[in-house]
């Protein structure tokens, strides 16, 4: 089963100036945001393996627009997340199924790598609701400066059988970090913690 997509919007999001200070180079990050319908809404299904091939197929999907927004190489990516709402004739089991058991693998393999979990949040909301994408480092969940989220939204979505599905991949941490920690030069790449 192949995901009925109705839109996917994508957002960059780039701060220049934080607090009267000048961020050089810029933080960016970018989302792509998929509108699916929910092939389960308003019912009990006990087998949700089109939901995670839907997963699957969103992860490079989403991955591939986010890097392109950003106008990288995915190999140049920092951090990355993924989120997902339900409406409200689906359940959370729903998100969970797109986004946890074979999403990630094609998200690190537009990327190139990606050795730490991708963090991800689930919920049910109605249209317009605000989805919060938390955000590590792709390689290194300890680095502090990368401990971030983003925050999307789509005016008509999620609508009662749809489900939205979000992606964000940034190229950098937090605008001028200084909470100390490991730091991405620090970063060994071996067991996604450091």
């Amino acid at each position: 089963m192949s995901a009925i997509i109705r839109k996917i919007v994508t957002v960059v999001e780039e701060t220049q100036m934080e607090m009267g200070r000048q961020v050089s180079p810029p933080t960016r990050r970018a989302a792509a945001i998929a509108v699916i319908e929910n092939p389960f809404a308003g019912r009990y299904v006990e087998d949700l393996s089109p939901l995670i091939a839907i997963g699957e197929e969103l992860g490079e999907l989403l991955s591939k627009r986010a890097v392109a927004a950003l106008g990288i190489d995915g190999a140049k990516a920092h951090s990355y997340g993924k989120a997902a709402a339900v409406g409200e004739n689906g359940e959370l089991e729903h998100a969970a199924a797109i986004l946890h058991p074979k999403m990630g693998a094609p998200v690190r393999k537009v990327l190139g790598k990606g050795a730490a979990l991708i963090p991800s949040s689930k919920k049910r909301s109605g249209p317009g609701t605000t989805l919060d994408i938390p955000l590590g480092h792709k390689d290194a969940a300890f680095v502090r400066s990368h401990f971030d989220g983003m925050e999307v939204q789509i005016n008509d979505a999620p609508r009662a059988n749809e489900i939205m599905v979000a992606v964000a991949v940034t190229d950098s941490g937090r605008p001028l970090p200084r909470v100390g920690g490991l730091t991405v030069a620090e970063i060994k790449g071996e067991d996604g913690l450091r």
